[in-house]
């Protein structure tokens, strides 16, 4: 049977000390320095606690808009050469996505009070 490679040795030895180090952070400081931001003071509420189903509606349409800049950005890029069927595409998607927006005001979706 062959010698080791000295390389491969290094290497062996490389993530044994690697696997020693994150033992040792993983150890970390006591219970008292764990509490939130390591601050030591007590929670104001529960990690668990519920929000309101507003913020549920307002990241959809949140959503909503980020996914519509997604879509018009290599829009920009090829509407030049792909001409008036391009343009036409893009008010049919923006008119679809208005819809959706009416429908979401129209059913108080959008009222905070």
């Amino acid at each position: 049977m062959e010698a080791p490679v000295p390389g491969v040795l290094a290497a062996l030895g490389l993530l044994a000390a690697g696997v020693a180090g994150v033992y040792a952070a993983a150890r970390g400081p006591g219970p008292l320095a764990t509490w939130p931001f390591l601050s030591g003071a007590r929670p104001a509420e529960h990690a668990m606690s519920r929000y309101h189903v507003r913020w549920y509606a307002m990241s959809l349409v949140f959503l909503a808009f980020d996914m519509e800049m997604v879509f018009m950005y290599p829009w920009a890029l090829v509407v030049a050469e792909v001409g008036t069927m391009a343009v036409v595409e893009m008010f049919a998607f923006l008119g679809l996505l208005m819809a959706g927006v009416v429908y979401v005001w129209r059913e108080g979706a959008l009222r905070w009070a």
